[in-house]
């Protein structure tokens, strides 16, 4: 029996266990959203496209899936590269199935075409134009396969419309070769011996991971080789919560708004294992004074990752699960070391650093200090809650204070840095677990850049948290402003803005306002309480500052402090 690409598509994504679709329809897609009503797959209308990825991406943080996404052409497909980018910066798996028109008007400047897979090659991990019926299947097979295998990233399908008209017998490939791509999962035993003699060599390591650690979901294996080797753990914003915030061994985050404990250590170790990171510019401040008397061990499964930016002494292509396993099974067979005995003064020491500059902000009478806010987040949540974050001072503030103890509790658009990004992903987290909680911490600039997604959420009943920290400026730009350029405040101010608890009754939704520190537990607990979608306001002071911070361009030894 033959079928239309429409339907073969559809039949594909069921193949591949999608049982969940952000998009926003439109005339080039029109013939898939009709197959998509009759199928068991869920659809989620949202209200810009670029929501849609950042939803779909979350979804994916979440659930380990792939995330999928299907939009319009011409705009609706443009509207979502700002989603792919960001997906592609974190490494996230997402499927972005945009419409075309018909391919013998490809070329003609016809109605809403753009030439999205020429837009987005360098902001995917793969792209295709699907020219012929009869390659559906085959393409979206290759899509899923490269979104969710090595490292993990976005795919884009672009198909014209006529392609999803025409008919073909439908046939799914049940297995998927692709000569040129083969990801290398399994650590060599030559370098993981490499990686261990220099580990027992070592008397101040240091662990430094990244998003690579959840997405491999390594966490296990990474506490055992922490505990194993009595070893200081750090990591960037994207590998937070893939090392329990409450551990012993655990430092704080580390670079431009990393603890000074964990600067201090990175700068002074004399071996630095990276575990799926890739010495983003953010973490490393000046190159040539990063890890300066530290051997380096950089276990990713990226080849290109490794020595890209920095000189790496033991290479490790491989999944991080795996090749952490490894090293642990190496190590126990030194049973003759006493490893807390052998990091006893380098421990030492860092728990020195980690008491002269702790993590800390001045409290001022009748002020509401935002790290106050996401501290009490924390302690009401009891750290159970999926957070979810703009980007900027909000960002840095919800990465510092709240101590994330499990992997996919963060979501946050780390490479990038999109502004928008908080509450649709909180949409997206909030559907794949909705018996959690889950509040996007926010600032009063970047809530403004989606907050039209406030009808997606009423529409889909997600009792979602919204915490708006309102210091009625970009605050992260005014920070740099104020530090760098005489406080010049150039058009970082918000002063215009609306009523958020208005705002929020508006779209049936509920409003809260805190402008006193005594009342910020009371609207925490109330929203809490509250199973409809909450904004909870918090008005705290125009000029607080993200501190401990390492300005462009220095050695991350050289921090603002409080």
């Amino acid at each position: 029996m033959k079928l239309t690409g429409a339907q073969i598509l559809i039949e594909c994504l069921k193949k591949e266990g999608v049982d969940l679709i952000f998009g926003f329809p439109g005339g080039a897609v029109i013939d898939i959203y009709d197959e998509l009503m009759k199928s068991s797959i869920r659809h989620v209308l949202v209200r810009h496209e670029q929501a849609a990825v950042h939803a779909a991406d979350a979804y994916a943080r979440v659930t380990g899936k792939v995330g999928v996404v299907l939009v319009t052409s011409g705009p609706g497909a443009t509207n979502t590269v700002t989603g792919i980018a960001s997906a592609y910066g974190d490494s996230i798996p997402v499927v972005v199935m945009t419409g075309q028109v018909p391919t013998k008007l490809i070329g003609n400047d016809a109605f809403q075409e753009v030439d999205i897979v020429g837009i987005t090659r360098p902001c995917t991990k793969h792209n295709y134009l699907v020219k012929s019926v009869k390659d559906v299947a085959q393409t979206v097979r290759e899509a899923f396969h490269l979104a969710r295998s090595g490292r993990p990233g976005p795919v884009l399908m672009d198909l014209p419309k006529d392609v999803m008209v025409d008919r073909t017998e439908f046939k799914y490939p049940e297995t998927i070769s692709m000569r040129t791509y083969n990801p290398t999962y399994g650590a060599h035993v030559g370098q993981i011996e490499k990686a261990g003699k220099l580990i027992v060599q070592s008397s101040r390591p240091v662990l430094y991971v990244g998003g690579g650690i959840i997405a491999s979901n390594a966490a296990a294996e990474l506490t055992g080789l922490a505990t194993l080797a009595q070893i200081p753990t750090t990591a960037t914003l994207m590998g937070l919560g893939g090392f329990p915030g409450t551990h012993p061994l655990w430092m704080g985050m580390l670079g431009m708004h990393g603890t000074y404990c964990s600067n201090m250590a990175v700068a002074n170790c004399d071996l630095l294992i990276a575990v799926g990171a890739r010495f983003d510019d953010r973490v490393t401040g000046k190159l040539d004074a990063f890890a300066s008397h530290a051997k380096i061990i950089h276990i990713d499964i990226d080849p290109t990752s490794i020595s890209k930016n920095v000189r790496v002494d033991v290479p490790i292509v491989a999944d991080c699960k795996n090749a952490l396993g490894k090293l642990v099974t190496f190590l126990k067979r030194e049973k003759d070391i006493n490893w807390k005995e052998k990091h006893e003064e380098w421990l030492a020491q860092v728990r020195d650093w980690d008491k002269k500059h702790p993590l800390s902000y001045k409290e001022e009478k009748g002020v509401i200090k935002p790290q106050y806010v996401v501290e009490k987040l924390y302690e009401l949540t009891k750290g159970k809650a999926i957070i979810t974050t703009e980007v900027g001072q909000n960002q840095m503030w919800a990465a510092q204070f709240y101590k994330f103890a499990e992997p996919r509790s963060l979501m946050t658009s780390g490479g990038l840095g999109v502004m928008g990004y908080g509450f649709p992903a909180a949409i997206g987290a909030q559907l794949a677990a909705p018996d959690r909680i889950v509040i996007d911490i926010a600032g009063d600039g970047s809530i403004q850049m989606n907050i039209q997604e406030m009808a997606t959420a009423m529409e889909q009943r997600l009792p979602v948290k919204i915490a708006i920290l309102n210091n009625q400026y970009l605050g992260m730009v005014r920070q740099w402003q104020e530090l760098f350029y005489g406080k010049r405040y150039a058009a970082t101010s918000m002063a215009t803005a609306p009523d958020f608890v208005k705002l929020a009754e508006a779209y049936g939704a509920v409003g809260l306002r805190a402008t006193k520190p005594e009342e910020v537990v009371p609207v925490i607990k109330k929203a809490l309480k509250t199973p409809n979608l909450v904004i909870m306001e918090f008005v705290i002071p125009h000029e607080e500052k993200v501190y401990p911070m390492v300005p462009a361009g220095k050695a991350t030894t050289e921090m603002l402090l409080v």
